[in-house]
């Protein structure tokens, strides 16, 4: 008998209601009834008083030495507070909202309590209460139920246990739990869910985080052997004297930097492999003329290119900037596509396509369109890679037989994360600023220094011709509020600047063609200081730009507003940015702290991954970020490098397709590798 063959209603206690509602947590058999694990655990373990760290949450006994004071707000809401003893130490004890407990806590009563404990005041502000000694109570499981009692859930899961945990499966070989000295799952599922004691805890984490991320590199190593083999396509050979020509006519040096991955791409061009990279590179470190290089080796080579951008304003930008390059060469055909080109226009430029009249075609996500044919295309860049869903980039790479794929990034991605999310491309990096570039002055100040900042941008910036930026934030919970925000801090700047300065206004909802009459005024100078909400996209270039001035600025991530700021000193001049914000919140002041201290994307995006964690960073719908029960990419990084090891060894090892030890995980393979989109794009 295996456990895939027991229902949910052959444990004690689970009728067709409880299955409903267990269904509702996605439970839908008795593995998945094990391995819904704890999210966290509240820790009861009593502790002495003179040991409590500020803000720790604690649970101590004592005896109570006086009665209740309590203090109503409002007819429901109160507080109540009264003295214990504890370790030899009178403490008071603070409850909000428990005026119900008054008559019952009275000098001498004997008292567990639980709660957030304040060192200076020596005071502890109770979340819970229990009357007398409590005992074999140390560490309590907390899940996610929604209409399940914790109890009731608790009793079905030990049922379980008692009645088929002997037939639990264990996917991890036993060659690799002796290894690590792991737990066996089911030890693992007693432990998770019935804890004795803290280190049990800490060894259901070890088992849980390293098969969850062994599993993952499994399948990306397995993908990466896989997508190569099935990778085959031509070398695209090109004349290297004209691209070396090409290189030496551009206005600027590149860096080594530059050279360094253009030489890496080149050599992907030229193999039989198809290309699978990542290109990554600080905000202004100059990845759109490394793409225009490729581009115009592959044109060289006979085939047709495709770069796609998120957005029509980045689209237009890279179309003129990379025209411009291009303009030198006779017989280049550069064309741009959005869903603002309608009719016999979009017609004309699809029929010329497919005929293969056009040499590179630059464009939003109106590209991937089934109408949209090309006669012979090799290469896809992809801009902001992340911005973009996985189908998406799949169905660009589909639309020719020999296609090479180079997707770029300004969000640098620390090293930890670029092997463990991207462990299926390859990587190249631009950590190179162009030559002459200032590095940004950052400031934070407070919303009462907006009459100096606004001072400071009229002496340092306009009366020197120069333009700014005034950003506000996205506010979630409403377009329509995002809109308002900018607006009244639009009518402010323009009361403010009157005869001195033109102020513009860009926001959500304008249309693109609004959208793109204001960027055009502002990149001509007719506006001098831009209001805006986040709309200003990554990759917007108005050298004249050089200070950006972000309205709370705790509201944004880290790398947006690294991504935000690097908008501004692009070119000779010293650019500036200013970020105000009241926020008096730790986690807040330190972001901008950081923000102040360095340009360096790297240093900031590591913050960030440890500020707001991987999910968050790259959003996990669009990264196809898996959702781990207990591993973080991030925080376990030792454990991911031991597990891509074993992985590694694993794959080219005859044993792991041959033993029966390594079954488990073959099966677990092949069931899951042919869901996995978000490699195989």
């Amino acid at each position: 008998m295996s456990l895939s063959s027991v229902s949910l209603t052959d444990i004690k206690g689970v009728g067709k209601a409880m299955v409903e509602k267990l269904e509702t947590l996605n439970i839908t058999d008795v593995q998945s009834l094990f391995e819904y694990f704890p999210y966290r655990y509240e820790n009861y373990e009593k502790v002495d008083i003179h040991l409590a760290k500020h803000d720790e949450k604690i649970t101590v006994e004592g005896t109570a030495i006086t009665g209740c004071q309590v203090q109503f707000y409002s007819k429901m809401k109160s507080r109540t507070t009264f003295n214990v003893l504890v370790n030899q130490e009178v403490i008071k004890v603070v409850m909000f909202n428990r005026h119900f407990l008054k008559d019952k806590i009275k000098p001498d009563a004997i008292l567990t309590i639980t709660g957030k404990w304040d060192l200076g005041r020596q005071m502890l502000t109770a979340t819970e209460v229990k009357f007398g000694t409590v005992e074999g109570r140390s560490l309590e499981p907390v899940y996610t139920l929604k209409d399940v009692q914790l109890t009731t859930f608790k009793k079905v899961v030990k049922n379980a246990l008692d009645t088929h945990g002997h037939l639990m499966n264990d996917d991890l070989p036993l060659t690799l739990q002796e290894r690590y000295r792991l737990l066996s799952m089911r030890d693992t599922v007693q432990f998770a869910h019935f804890p004795q004691n803290k280190e049990q805890v800490k060894q259901v984490e070890r088992r849980v985080k390293y098969e969850e991320l062994l599993k993952f590199q499994l399948r990306m190593q397995y993908l990466k052997r896989t997508t190569k083999n099935e990778r085959l396509g031509a070398n695209k050979n090109f004349d290297e004297t004209l691209v070396e020509a090409f290189i030496k006519s551009l206005p600027f040096e590149l860096t080594e930097a530059q050279l360094k991955v253009l030489t890496e791409i080149k050599r992907d061009l030229k193999d039989e492999t198809r290309m699978n990279r990542l290109l990554q590179g600080d905000v202004g470190s100059g990845k759109t003329v490394v793409a225009a290089v490729v581009l115009y080796a592959t044109i060289l080579a006979g085939y047709q290119t495709a770069l796609m951008v998120p957005t029509e304003i980045l689209g237009q930008q890279h179309f003129k900037s990379i025209q411009e390059l291009f303009s030198q060469f006779e017989g280049i055909t550069v064309e741009f596509l959005s869903s603002s080109v309608k009719g016999k226009k979009r017609k004309e430029l699809l029929e010329r396509l497919a005929n293969g009249e056009i040499d590179l075609l630059i464009g939003t996500h109106a590209i991937i369109q089934p109408d949209v044919i090309f006669k012979n295309i090799g290469l896809v860049i992809t801009d902001e890679q992340h911005r973009f869903g996985v189908n998406q980039r799949k169905i660009l790479r589909e639309k020719g037989e020999f296609v090479d794929v180079l997707m770029m990034t300004a969000t640098p991605i620390p090293r930890t994360m670029a092997i463990s999310v991207f462990g299926d491309m390859d990587v190249s990096t631009i950590n190179q600023m162009p030559k002459g570039r200032k590095p940004i002055q950052t400031f934070h100040i407070e919303t009462d220094k907006l009459k100096r900042a606004m001072d400071f941008i009229q002496t340092e910036i306009l009366d020197k011709g120069q333009q700014a930026y005034v950003i506000t934030p996205l506010i979630e919970e409403s377009e329509a509020l995002d809109v308002e925000n900018a607006v009244e801090v639009y009518h402010k700047w323009q009361a403010h600047y009157e005869g001195r300065a033109k102020v513009g206004l860009m926001h959500g909802r304008l249309t693109q063609v609004e959208k793109d009459e204001v960027m055009a005024k502002f990149a001509a100078n007719e506006i001098q200081i831009l209001v805006s909400t986040t709309v200003i996209e990554v990759g917007v270039n108005v050298p004249n730009a050089n200070l950006m001035l972000i309205y709370d600025a705790h509201r944004f991530g880290l790398s947006q507003l690294h991504q935000l700021r690097g908008r501004v000193g692009r070119g000779s001049d010293q650019g500036y940015c200013i970020l105000m914000s009241d926020i008096k919140n730790e986690t807040s002041l330190e972001r901008l702290s950081i923000m102040t201290q360095t340009n360096d994307g790297f240093e900031i995006s590591e913050a960030d991954l440890k500020l707001r964690g991987p999910g968050d960073f790259f959003g996990v719908n669009q990264s196809g970020l898996p959702v781990f029960k207990m591993a973080d990419l991030v925080q376990d990084y030792k454990i991911v490098e031991v597990a891509m090891q074993d992985a590694y060894e694993l794959l080219n090892n005859d044993e792991f397709q041959h033993n029966n030890e390594f079954l488990p995980l073959r099966l677990y393979l092949e069931k899951t590798v042919a869901h996995e989109a978000y490699h195989l794009d």
